[in-house]
């Protein structure tokens, strides 16, 4: 018998000040039994940095949301849709593989990845050539100890407060803050 998604709830109020953005996001993750919580999380940041995006790309007009990620490897991880569908953001986090990444170039307007993890630098080095030619790809390094302190803020149901301001992520839940400054690679 097949493992079952666990299902969390998050309640985040996003407050982007670098883009004058403000919103609260009641999200629902499938952590796939596979997804550690730190990894669900990153999917939780990445969302939360890029959600200024639903009013700067679609202006307002459209739909943030988590896909199939690890359940289904032709979805992305968060991905923003326009009221026509057409995919203008397409994120993945971890440390995809060049052919997926290059063919998701292809599908939306904007792609980007959240590399976490000790072995993320080892990755970055071995796909960086690669990974060249697309110009609608960003690359961004999320620093170990941040993503690991992120597993400590998943909870079944969450209530979480995002500010972003100059670049860097404060995501807390009322008594853990973590830090997130995320390195740009490309």
């Amino acid at each position: 018998m097949a493992l079952k998604s666990t299902i969390f709830k998050a309640n985040v109020a996003v407050a982007d000040i670098d883009h004058g953005y403000y919103a609260d996001h009641a999200l629902t993750l499938a952590r796939h039994p596979s997804e550690t919580d730190e990894r669900m999380m990153i999917r939780l940041v990445a969302l939360a940095l890029n959600a200024h995006q639903l009013q700067d790309t679609c202006g307002g007009d459209g739909t943030l949301a988590f896909g199939a990620g690890l359940s289904d490897p032709d979805e992305p991880d968060v991905w923003l849709r326009d009221f026509t569908g057409r995919a203008r953001l397409w994120i993945e986090v971890g440390q995809p593989e060049d052919k997926p990444v290059i063919k998701a170039c292809g599908k939306a307007d904007q792609v980007i990845v959240y590399a976490f993890a000790h072995s993320a630098d080892i990755w970055w080095r071995g796909i960086e050539t690669k990974l060249t030619r697309p110009q609608n790809l960003q690359v961004w390094r999320i620093p170990t100890a941040a993503s690991q302190q992120l597993a400590t803020l998943a909870q079944r149901s969450m209530q979480l407060q995002a500010t972003v301001q100059e670049g860097a992520l404060m995501l807390g839940d009322g008594s853990t803050t973590v830090d997130i400054e995320p390195l740009r690679w490309k």
